[in-house]
Formats: structure tokens, sequence, C-alpha cells
């Protein structure tokens, strides 16, 4: 590769890796000034896509389920948030095995909300399941918590609300945006 197609390439890795740097920067600034809602994707499960035919809510040998890296990830992402110092107010999870098992691993704390679960398999639950979520937080901008609420969930509804696809332990932190409405502050992959 000739050396200015070289240079042109790292500088254009230079500028994304500044980007993602700003908006992580931000991301966490605004963690940690309350009133913001972290949407977490459930950690790194094991090989698969969507759970096992037959699967229950109340047995989890029978759905996907963290896999050992996963839970480690779990535990990076709740150590990540106390070293920046964001105060967590409240837990909801997708009661979905590995979503309560990453807030679990993670905040030590969780609260099952049915509005989080998948539709992955049901994708005529997006409307409903969406809109309560998004008036949950749209609630927000009325009665701000003091600290940060967070809600692990799946890629699908992340998608539904924010419009982005996120990796397994990616945060996207959103404030609220009127009554029903939310907007994306920044996005947050913890290494």
């Amino acid at each position: 590769m000739a050396a200015p197609v070289r240079a042109f390439f790292l500088a254009v890795l230079l500028v994304l890796a500044t980007a993602a740097g700003a908006d992580d920067a931000a991301a966490w600034a605004a963690l940690r000034s309350g009133g913001h809602v972290a949407l977490v994707r459930h950690a790194s499960t094991e090989p698969g896509l969507g759970d096992p035919k037959g699967y229950r809510l109340d047995d989890c040998a029978t759905q996907r389920n963290l896999s050992a890296a996963g839970r480690e990830e779990s535990r990076r992402i709740g150590e990540r948030f106390r070293r920046e110092g964001v105060v967590v107010e409240k837990v909801f999870t997708s009661p979905w095995c590995r979503c309560r098992d990453t807030a679990k691993e993670a905040f030590g704390k969780a609260e099952d909300w049915e509005a989080l679960s998948s539709f992955f398999d049901a994708p005529h639950q997006e409307p409903d399941l969406t809109e309560r979520v998004k008036n949950r937080i749209g609630t927000y901008s009325t009665r701000r918590p003091a600290g940060t609420v967070v809600m692990v969930t799946h890629n699908v509804n992340i998608a539904a609300l924010t419009k982005l696809s996120v990796g397994t332990g990616e945060v996207v932190v959103v404030r609220p945006d009127g009554c029903c409405g939310l907007k994306v502050v920044g996005r947050i992959r913890i290494p």
C-alpha cells in the first residue's frame, strides 16, 4: 500500500476513534448526571440465535443463557459503572434469564419488567412493548430520577427504541424527550 493511501486510512481511523471516544465521554457524563436511562443489551451467550424451540421463561435450562465470557462481561459492566461514579437508582430487566443474569452480575439487583421482553419470536408484540418502554422513559422528563435507571434487554428492543443495532453488553444512553419519546445521548462499548 502506498504511503499516501496508508496515511489516509490512518487518518480515517484516528477520526473514527476520536468520535467514538467523544461519544463515550458524553454518555458517561450523562449517566453521572442522573436522570438518564442506560439501555443495556444482555452480555454474551452460548452460541445460537433466539431461543431453542419450546423454551420457557420459568426454566432457565430451556433458554439460551450467558456464557462464562458473558458473566465476566456483565461484571465488567458493573465495575465500569462504579468506577465512572454512576449512581444506579433502579435496574429493570427482561424476564429472560440472560438479561436477568446480566443485570444481577453487573448491578447486584434487578426487577423483572415484562415490557423489556424479547419479541424476536413474536414481532406482533413490538409496538405495544416499545410504546410501554417509551412511556416509562417519558415519565422521567417530569419526575427526573436522581440517579441512572438501567434497563437490561435484547437487541431487537433497543433497535426498536433507538434505531441502533448493538452488540452484546453494549450500552445506549438515552434521555427523556417529551412525554413519550427519547433521545440517544451516546453509546458505550465496555471492553
